[in-house]
Order: structure tokens, then C-alpha cells, then sequence
């Protein structure tokens, strides 16, 4: 089976910036974050308009919450598009708690 575009995209965490970035074509896709603690807090998932439709958000997200499930923090979806993926795929809901 053949590599799709979409797994060739390669998400970084930019620990100084507090995001997830992924760079396509010379643009820059996030998933931005605040820490807060034992809780970590989904702000902006910007994917340029250019990209959209190609997976990246979607790609940020999985490793954003990748990160959270190592790290043993507790997800805040305050991003809609966060919020949305969570409700779309269960397994990352026990990461999410009570606000």
C-alpha cells in the first residue's frame, strides 16, 4: 500500500510556543495549548485555508492528544474543533474530565 499525503505529514511540538505544528507546502498549520497544571488547555486549531481538507487538523489533534495520554494530563477541549474530534473518536474521551 502506498504512502497517502497525509501520512507524510510530520507534526512537531514546539514546547516554547505551546503548540503543534505541522508545516505543508511553506504554510503552518497548529494546535495551540495552555498547561495548567495537571490539565492542558485546547485553545486554536488553525489549518490555513489553502490546506484545509487534507487531514492536518486532524493529524495535529491525534498527536496533541498523544501527548496529553503520555504526559497523564487531563484534556480541556476549549477549541471547537477539538471538542468535535473528541466526540467523534471515544477512545480519547477518558482524557477528558469534568470541567
Amino acid at each position: 500500500m502506498s504512502e497517502s499525503k497525509n501520512d507524510a505529514i510530520a507534526v512537531r511540538h514546539n514546547v516554547a510556543e505551546h503548540r503543534f505544528e505541522a508545516e505543508v507546502d511553506g504554510l503552518l498549520s497548529v494546535a495551540e495549548y495552555e498547561r495548567r497544571g495537571g490539565e492542558i488547555v485546547f485553545t486554536h486549531t488553525v489549518v490555513p485555508p489553502a490546506l484545509r481538507g487534507r487531514g492536518i487538523a486532524e493529524k495535529l489533534v491525534r498527536r496533541a492528544l498523544a501527548y496529553a495520554r503520555d504526559e497523564g494530563l487531563r484534556v480541556v477541549p476549549a477549541c471547537s474543533y477539538v471538542a468535535a474530534f473528541v466526540r467523534r473518536h471515544p477512545e480519547f474521551r477518558p482524557l477528558v474530565g469534568k470541567t
